[in-house]
């Protein structure tokens, strides 16, 4: 097969991508480029953000071209539910009509569930901070391409406030943990397939880390955390499982799409 072309979609405004670079090293665009050509050497990549109308027109033009699409993670909360996050849910839609291997994390599960008819809201059980302990993959998960290889309870980077509260019509829960029941889905949507991470296998836990650490005073302000105790206590366990995961773990599923979109 020739090298795979994928479209990369920024889920970021301008000014939280400066704060992503600042903190985490790069955009979350550009931190999923880097850990695809890791992967996959070989690969071209486009990025675009859905505020930009120029840029969807030119993609929705050119979407033959694609052989998978990411949707990355970002920082803006779907039921604010400005003009550009409208953007963002209207690119999501227009995708699906084309025949499509879309691959949505974080923020971009939660765009993509919401634009197949899914609802995303504030988590109910809280939030994770850096980190989504003892991911459960249900029986349906394990027998998914997209978990080969993964342990069937892990711990993974992971950042979000929101979660995905409705599942589109006739998905598939693939993982939950204790904080967000939808961790892993999959759906089809138009002439679409949708696969869904709530956690983020393109992040390293010391990028976390940093994020935390430029977050702080929000975090703080939320009751994300109780006192400074509670707060460097929670660094230390992450920091104790950056000990314990390796890149290949962590990366797998990024890894066993590319190999889907190969096949």
């Amino acid at each position: 097969m020739k090298n795979l072309n994928i479209l990369i979609v920024e889920g970021n405004i301008r000014e939280d991508s400066e704060f992503f670079i600042k903190a985490a090293g790069a955009s979350a665009a550009d931190n999923l480029k880097n850990l695809i050509l890791k992967l996959e050497p070989t690969t071209n990549t486009d990025i675009i953000n859905p505020g930009h109308d120029d840029e969807t027109s030119n993609a929705l033009k050119n979407m033959s071209k694609y052989n998978g699409i990411v949707f990355t993670g970002g920082a803006m909360r779907i039921n604010d539910m400005t003009d550009v996050i409208k953007k963002h849910i209207k690119f999501a839609t227009d995708c699906f009509e084309h025949k499509n291997k879309i691959l949505a994390i974080c923020w971009g599960l939660q765009v993509c569930s919401t634009a197949a008819g899914g609802k995303a809201n504030p988590g109910k059980n809280g939030a994770h901070i850096g980190i989504a302990s003892d991911v459960i993959i249900n029986n349906d998960g394990l027998k998914h391409f997209i978990y080969k290889d993964k342990k069937s309870v892990f711990t993974s980077p992971a950042f979000n406030f929101d979660e995905v509260s409705e599942i589109p019509k006739d998905a598939t829960l693939l993982s939950s943990d204790k904080v967000n029941n939808v961790m892993g889905i999959i759906f089809n949507r138009g002439n679409s397939e949708i696969i869904g991470l709530q956690y983020h296998p393109d992040y390293e836990y010391i990028q976390m880390l940093n994020l935390i650490a430029g977050r702080k005073e929000r975090l703080f302000k939320n009751k994300n955390f109780s006192n400074e105790e509670d707060y460097q206590k929670h660094i230390a366990y992450i920091k104790s499982e950056n000990e314990l995961l390796n890149f290949n773990d962590r990366t797998c599923e990024v890894r066993n799409w590319l190999n889907y979109l190969k096949d």
